[in-house]
């Protein structure tokens, strides 16, 4: 038995287990028209965050209520390293084009289905004609207005038929028909397009190219699957990029999804974040000096009555006070 051991004694410890996702592990969650995310597992709870930021404290406080100012708190100023404590394995199913938007974030693990070892799917992404919009002329990565229904009609059909067409020919390639015969020898061009037909079809004969060749032709509406383990720190920085409204609708589901996911696992962090990255606004140092002055100007009672009425902590409304300027003497009417 060494130092460690006969010094202190250890308790057994119990995984931190959140009912709420129990419940719905290895469920999918639908989006799109053919994907779908699921939590494959987590590790912690709010109780590893609230313990690591007090690891000085030992177990620290049980109050609830603290543990709700502490977290508010951390999230608020940005400390950010015990949001790291807490861990999500998902397994995801999406558009090839979403997963090169959500691949920029950088601060994940991701293992994704390998076209060079494996056929994809046919399956793409048809958008529903009620999300087709003309580009914005305001907003160079967005869509903005409306097209006539007969117009977004005939493109979710040209979108079908390019998608189906394409696919064909990725079969084509890793095949090696509609060049050869099952006996290896080249497709004779007679001339004759119905006599050529009868010789352009599938066969058994490996005279296709390499998979890892042949997904080139590949569209990038094209399903592709996922692992994406993240720390939530990370994940709320994620969410708070892809759920904006600003962000593309495509991802902007998957967003939803896991922020309906995030606030069963940690509501608490939920509430947190909702009030201090979804629902905030930051202002520049002119803003600031224009809101103080409108504050300013109106009666201090009732700006300290709506400061009270905020469903905050106390630190949380003092540091409200000190940001618009407002002194103690005004909060003593």
């Amino acid at each position: 038995m060494n130092e460690i051991t006969r010094s202190q004694r250890w308790d057994h410890l119990e995984r931190p287990r959140v009912e709420a996702l129990d419940a719905i592990l290895g469920t999918p969650t639908p989006c799109l028209d053919h994907g779908f995310i699921r939590i494959v597992d987590y590790m912690g709870d709010e109780a590893a965050i609230t313990q690591a930021a007090r690891v000085s404290y030992g177990k620290g406080t049980k109050s609830v209520s603290e543990d709700r100012g502490l977290i508010r708190y951390l999230l608020s100023h940005r400390h950010t390293t015990p949001f790291e404590m807490c861990e999500i394995k998902l397994h995801v199913k999406l558009p090839i084009f979403v997963a090169r938007q959500w691949i920029r974030h950088r601060t994940a693990s991701v293992n994704e289905y390998s076209a060079r070892y494996s056929i994809l799917a046919k399956e793409f992404y048809i958008p529903d004609p009620r999300d087709i919009m003309p580009q914005s002329k305001t907003n160079a990565q967005g869509r903005e207005g409306a097209l006539p229904a007969e117009v977004r009609n005939a493109m979710v059909k040209t979108i079908k038929h390019q998608s189906h067409g394409a696919y064909d020919v990725y079969q084509e390639l890793a095949s090696g028909w509609p060049w050869f015969q099952d006996n290896g020898d080249p497709i004779p061009d007679t001339g004759n397009p119905a006599e050529d037909d009868t010789y352009r079809r599938p066969h058994e004969g490996d005279f296709g190219m390499a998979r890892e060749l042949a997904r080139m032709v590949v569209p990038p509406n094209v399903y592709t699957e996922w692992y994406w383990k993240v720390d939530l720190h990370n994940l709320l920085h994620f969410l708070s990029l892809r759920a904006d409204p600003h962000a593309q609708m495509e991802i902007r589901i998957y967003a939803e999804a896991i922020c309906r996911i995030v606030q069963e696992w940690v509501p608490t962090v939920w509430e947190a974040f909702e009030d201090y990255r979804l629902g905030a606004e930051s202002f520049s140092r002119m803003e600031m000096e224009v809101l103080r002055q409108i504050i300013m100007d109106a009666p201090a009672v009732q700006t300290m009555m709506k400061i009270q009425d905020l469903n905050g902590t106390d630190r949380e409304k003092n540091a409200l006070c000190r940001k618009l300027g407002i002194h103690k003497e005004d909060q003593d009417g």
